[in-house]
């Protein structure tokens, strides 16, 4: 075997690709794959929506059902919900849909590749590739494709060379989780994107509410549209904390809790219960963790553990 034989590429250059289904990740996807000269060669979609993002972003694509798209692919993408994953592997094994030797990818971040089982026994290349991203439907998310990491899990070397191969391609950044860690993996970044929505809601919604009725002369009245006066005073706030966080960890806390001020905090979730005692149990929690994390004193303990008024 020559030198250029064991350096060259495991993943052929170009790649007939399936995807399962055209839902916002599968049709990113789809599209980023597209752009960097791989054949989506089709899709499944069921919905209105997703049959309308197939025939705007992957529009070289048949829509078929998953096993006429899975005989045709070289590459097959199964980006369903994490719920749905094992029963459509389960189907295509058992229609012997996908040929051996087809590299098959999916997209969850909580599975790894032995929910891939199924389809590994009838001879194909299994491999996860989670994108590290949010998505919401739109154009927008297959740019952002470039700027995240994906977590990937494989079989052995081959099988994480292509993998790492396809998201270089991309412009992203792949990063290797091992198959016992998928759930930790996937927890932590749920806890920090999906529970910081959550958390940002639930402020401005208090943060809405505290302004109503104090327009100075000249204002819009208060309103709930988006980028309204609210989010327009919190956005600044929340994108220092941010960037503070990421570049120095625990150290960018700042606030009642971590100057161990209990009272302040107090009166915080008196407001907040008369406002929204969900609200208040949110902060509640939060305001515990954080306590916990900056070493408060007992009297921060005492407050926190307290019930909510009935």
């Amino acid at each position: 075997m020559t030198s250029k034989e064991l350096t060259r590429d495991p993943m052929p250059a170009r790649l007939a690709v399936g995807v399962v289904s055209a839902g916002r990740v599968g049709t990113a996807l789809g599209e980023a794959l597209a752009a960097v000269g791989h054949c989506v060669v089709a899709c499944s979609a069921v919905s209105k929506d997703s049959i309308a993002r197939a025939e705007t972003r992957l529009v070289d694509a048949k829509i078929m059902p998953p096993p006429d798209i899975a005989a045709m692919s070289e590459l097959l993408i199964l980006a369903v919900p994490d719920t749905e994953l094992p029963g459509l592997v389960s189907g295509l094994a058992a229609c012997e849909a996908v040929r051996p030797g087809t590299i098959v990818a999916h997209t969850s971040g909580a599975h790894g590749i032995s929910v891939l089982q199924p389809l590994t026994d009838c001879g194909a290349l299994p491999l996860a590739m989670h994108p590290a991203m949010t998505f919401m439907g739109t154009s927008e998310d297959t740019p952002r494709l470039s700027s995240a990491c994906f977590g990937i899990t494989a079989a052995d070397e081959i099988g994480y060379a292509i993998a790492q191969g396809l998201v270089l391609e991309l412009g992203a950044e792949p990063v290797c989780i091992t198959e016992a860690h998928r759930a930790l993996y996937h927890a932590a970044l749920a806890h920090g994107a999906n529970h910081l929505v959550t958390l940002v809601a639930d402020a401005v919604e208090a943060l809405r509410e505290s302004l109503k009725g104090t327009e100075l002369e000249g204002q819009d009245p208060v309103s709930e549209l988006p980028r309204d006066v609210a989010e327009r005073v919190i956005a600044p706030l929340l994108s220092a904390a941010l960037d503070n966080v990421l570049r120095r960890g625990r150290a960018a806390l700042t606030g009642p809790v971590a100057r161990d001020d209990a009272e302040t905090v107090a009166r915080h979730l008196d407001a907040l219960s008369t406002t929204s005692p969900e609200i208040a149990d949110g902060y509640r929690a939060m305001a515990l963790r954080t306590a916990q994390s900056s070493g408060s004193g007992a009297r921060m303990f005492e407050i926190l553990n307290e019930r909510l008024p009935e």
